[in-house]
């Protein structure tokens, strides 16, 4: 079966981007830090990033994010040569998109974005990423299986915040994975359904 998992870096006050976004900036002044585990010095965050690329079958993301993103991403997507399809929500596809890229995009809402990926990613996971508004419609419509946290060892103090305007029962979940490196923890947690989430103390 395949796994849907919600997957981002957060500063430890809970930012995904600093302060001050342009376009030129999208992540906010020195909000570049929340990747440094994946693209800088550490070892053990690229090994981490080729392991997540490794079992990969597609990504969801939302248009502020593509379009944040394509500087850097290019026809391949985030997955760079492993070339894993990126579907797109979007209210409409843009009027150009890459030659030969890896992108699809889709206008029919979550539950179809994901209807997608996942016949597209067979055995692979399918990666929900980017935006804490696409994330929080992911969670609030229980259509995520886990978590991936890397907690970044930073505090912006201003930005955009992962999980202000979540609204969702109360939701257990279960710690599956730590990692600790100098340049993050990186946090996985398992979304327990309602039949499987143990009852709650008195």
């Amino acid at each position: 079966m395949t796994t849907t998992v919600f997957d981002i870096s957060m500063s430890l006050d809970g930012y995904i981007t600093a302060a001050q976004q342009t376009a030129a900036t999208p992540m906010g002044e020195g909000g570049e830090v929340l990747h440094n585990w994946a693209f800088g010095d550490d070892p053990t965050g690229r090994e981490m990033l080729a392991a997540a690329v490794e079992k990969l079958g597609a990504v969801i993301a939302g248009r502020v994010t593509y379009d944040h993103s394509m500087p850097w991403w290019g026809p391949d997507g985030p997955s760079g040569r492993a070339r894993r399809p990126v579907f797109i929500l979007t209210h409409a596809a843009p009027a150009q998109s890459p030659e030969g890229g890896v992108y699809e995009f889709v206008t029919g809402g979550i539950e179809e974005a994901l209807k997608r990926a996942k016949a597209a990613a067979g055995d692979g996971v399918v990666v929900v990423m980017g935006g804490a508004n696409l994330g929080q419609q992911f969670i609030q419509a229980g259509l995520i299986d886990e978590i991936s946290i890397h907690l970044v060892p930073v505090l912006f103090g201003g930005g955009t915040r992962m999980f202000d305007n979540l609204t969702i029962d109360h939701t257990q979940l279960e710690a599956s994975e730590v990692i600790r490196t100098p340049t993050a923890t990186h946090l996985r947690f398992r979304v327990l359904k309602p039949e499987t989430a143990r009852p709650r103390a008195r």
